[in-house]
């Protein structure tokens, strides 16, 4: 049975990818500063264990005797770029262990719409941070696997759209996201593993493309669970309120890049290594 450790199992998008990994089979072991909230959501199906990515010896005991590591890390909402940041700080602490060690894959979430930074002037510190925890790992001399999702569908009900009862939109979304649901990623994710073959990068999209705005008011329309409303501010309030918020900047940013990303559709070669996503949007809503 291979051997697999998953960093930030229990996120929005963690917690499916650690279910996928223990459907097909894998030993898995998570790495969680909180057991008894991971044991909630897992129950005996893993193994945890207490830590923290500032910590070198907890890695260490952490890694030993794994096959595989699968990175979820991202940057907090309300951090700012001095702060400890896993995806930087913490992913120089991880490679550093794991070079020492057994690990025969490393896997990282990373993100498609990060490939914005550079674009029409736009830069931002948490694009490069991502950028660069990609290269770290590419010159790690450790076989990698990076992913490269698309928007998430679970933005609209657990994400960053949905506040409360509303959808919160800002600014134009001018391009299409071809939304993906975190469960089709995480089958991705271990049909990668499972060929564990060279170094991989893949885009990962879903089947539908949507803006935004149609993606919010078609999530509206078909939810019937709760009674939503879509509300859209100017980006350029979101922009001033985040001079005096860390929470808020981060929102305008990723907002302006989501709406401006100019995102193509091109994982059809993808499906064809790792398998066709089968959730569709509608099917998703009504299934929440």
């Amino acid at each position: 049975m291979a051997k697999i450790g998953i960093v930030g199992a229990t996120g929005m998008i963690g917690k499916p990818v650690t279910n996928a990994f223990i459907q097909a089979g894998f030993e898995v072991t998570v790495l969680v500063r909180n057991i008894e909230k991971a044991k909630r959501l897992f129950g005996n199906n893993v193994h945890y264990m207490r830590g923290d990515v500032r910590n070198i010896a907890e890695i260490k005991r952490f890694i030993t005797g794994l096959e595989y590591l699968y990175l979820n890390l991202s940057v907090a909402k309300d951090s700012a770029e001095d702060d400890f940041q896993p995806e930087r700080d913490g992913m120089v602490n991880i490679i550093a262990v794991a070079k020492e060690s057994s690990v025969k894959r490393i896997g990282y979430l990373s993100s498609l719409v990060h490939l914005y930074e550079g674009q029409n002037g736009f830069h931002w510190w948490a694009f490069e941070l991502k950028s660069r925890a990609v290269h770290k790992i590419r010159a790690a001399g450790i076989p990698y696997s990076i992913f490269y999702p698309s928007t998430f569908m679970e933005s609209f009900d657990k994400g960053a759209y949905r506040q409360g009862n509303f959808i919160a939109l800002a600014g134009v979304s001018k391009f299409k996201m071809f939304l993906i649901a975190a469960g089709d990623y995480g089958k991705q994710v271990v049909k990668a593993f499972e060929l564990n073959n060279g170094n991989q990068e893949f885009v990962i999209q879903g089947e539908e493309g949507f803006t935004a705005d149609e993606a919010a008011n078609f999530y509206k329309k078909h939810c019937s669970k709760t009674q939503l409303m879509v509300v859209k501010a100017p980006l350029f309030l979101l922009k001033l309120a985040g001079k005096f918020s860390n929470k808020f900047a981060y929102g305008a940013k990723i907002i302006e890049a989501l709406n401006n990303y100019p995102e193509k559709f091109e994982a059809d070669k993808v499906w064809n290594i790792l398998g066709k996503p089968h959730t569709k949007f509608i099917d998703y809503i009504n299934a929440g």
